[in-house]
């Protein structure tokens, strides 16, 4: 069965297509004549259709780099790039974040694009879309012309917070999504305002407001693509093994994000030094959609970021995150006294030192994701006499062995579906009483099994019933229900 829609795209003539496919001639997009786009015998408004069967390594359609919309790209490239080409008033200077090496100004106010450095990384191309989509004489007009009305976007940041907290309970989705609208409202406020303020010929807040900038962050949640970072020599990777590389940044991709997913998908867009290329990865017959895919992603992710889900069961990445939290709460509730309480309240502690941000375990249909970091919290932690425990701080922790790849392949089919039934009994209790508990988060406290979602799934009347958020919401509560529901199942004593 087909995904729903990726989008709601837009409710234009064809003229509006026409002129889209003349920009795409004059700025070198080829596209094959065994394709063609169109609304008819698509899952989502526009799509792609194959006109004749593909075979797999054709190409679909070719994208010179410059018709890539990006800051460098954009008309005001050279202010939103813009940097001091003065380098006796710059330093290096790493810092605690993602962003990696910044440049610091030692005696000169920051250069514009370093005023333009923040957490998401986004802002240079948010301001360059900002620009171009309220331009009437914006050279990527015909592109344009062809993005959704923002009012249709429906990832749930856009649904209220009620609704939110309602359907989608225990997912974790409300706390993301609050989080998210916290820091887009943050870094228009503090970053993007005072930009524009400083080029009032370009941008005001008056027409390129909160509402819009948010919208756009929704669009390039779902329309952008990012390119795989390059893999490294061996001596570079030697060199750069202690520094965390930040992603290359979102940009926008004509035609490309006219397809839509499917984890099975038939289409995968290639990268090159000149052009980004859609290719054919298996053979596609006359009258077939094209489908990209964005990885593999649960019906959770796609959500949050996408605004759809893949119906129950067709998405085989589900997966379903259990709190640390939750491990050290089912310990603490098989304490048998005082002392071991406390003992379990010491062994938290070093645990959240340990997992800091990382603070769920994954897992997936074939186990556990995060396994390594599941084994250190079974048996560092969660597991450790008051003795270990004392060493294990005197040693500011344990020395770090070599890789030993033997050693992660038995963590690794350890916490898989076969090897989770045959764990020591005291670490099945603790995984199964941590998957209960998170369970419980989906209703008023009692473990919620997936039975009640599964049946309404299957009624078909009660499910047309319902509203399109509801389905979706129905889509990831059912599924990450059914892996945690499984996990109780393979580590039941």
């Amino acid at each position: 069965m087909a995904t729903e829609a990726k989008r709601q795209k837009v409710d234009d003539s064809s003229e509006r297509l026409k002129d889209f496919l003349h920009w795409c001639d004059r700025v070198g997009l080829v596209l094959s004549n065994k394709v063609c786009l169109s609304k008819e015998g698509t899952v989502a408004d526009y799509g792609m259709l194959a006109t004749d069967d593909i075979e797999e390594g054709e190409v679909l359609f070719t994208i010179p780099r410059p018709a890539l919309l990006h800051q460098g790209t954009t008309k005001v490239s050279s202010l939103l790039e813009k940097g001091d080409g003065s380098k006796a008033n710059i330093r290096v200077q790493r810092t605690a974040n993602c962003s990696g090496l910044v440049m610091v100004m030692s005696s000169t106010p920051p250069t514009e694009k370093q005023s333009l450095e923040s957490s998401s990384g986004w802002v240079p191309l948010l301001l360059a879309l900002l620009y171009e989509y309220t331009s009437p004489q914006s050279h990527w007009r015909p592109y344009l012309s062809l993005w959704p009305d923002f009012r249709a976007l429906d990832q749930p940041m856009f649904w209220s917070k009620e609704e939110r907290a309602e359907l989608l309970r225990g997912t974790g989705l409300p706390e993301l999504v609050d989080t998210d609208l916290s820091n887009i409202r943050r870094e228009y406020k503090e970053v993007v305002v005072p930009f524009m303020l400083r080029h009032p010929d370009l941008w005001s807040p008056d027409t390129h407001t909160l509402e819009l900038y948010t919208q756009l962050v929704a669009f390039v949640m779902a329309y952008s693509f990012q390119e795989p970072q390059e893999e490294e020599d061996d001596e570079d990777e030697e060199e750069e093994e202690e520094e965390d590389k930040a992603p290359n940044p979102p940009v926008m991709v004509p035609m490309a994000d006219m397809l839509n997913h499917v984890s099975d998908h038939n289409a995968n867009l290639e990268f090159t030094a000149e052009s980004l290329k859609m290719v054919c990865v298996r053979r596609i017959a006359k009258g077939e959609e094209v489908f990209n895919t964005y990885g593999q992603m649960a019906n959770g992710q796609l959500l949050h970021m996408y605004g759809f889900t893949e119906p129950y069961p067709s998405n085989r990445s589900e997966t379903a995150d259990i709190p640390v939290a939750n491990l050290h709460k089912a310990a603490t509730q098989g304490a048998q006294s005082e002392s071991e309480r406390a003992l379990n309240e010491e062994r938290w502690e070093v645990l959240c030192h340990m997992t800091r941000d990382r603070g769920a375990l994954v897992f997936g249909e074939r186990g556990c994701l995060t396994d390594s970091e599941l084994h250190s919290a079974l048996k560092v932690v969660l597991c450790m006499s008051a003795e270990e425990l004392s060493e294990f701080r005197d040693n500011d922790g344990w020395e770090e062995d070599e890789e030993d790849e033997e050693e992660e392949e038995r963590i690794s089919r350890a916490f898989s579906i076969e090897g989770l039934p045959e764990l020591q009994p005291a670490w099945r209790r603790l995984l199964h009483q941590a998957a209960r508990l998170t369970l419980s988060c989906y209703g008023d406290g009692r473990p919620e099994g997936p039975d009640a979602d599964r049946a309404l799934l299957e009624d078909r009347a009660a499910l047309g019933a319902l509203s399109s958020r509801q389905r979706r919401a129905l889509q990831v509560r059912l599924g990450q229900k059914m892996i945690l529901h499984r996990l109780m199942q393979l580590t039941q004593l």
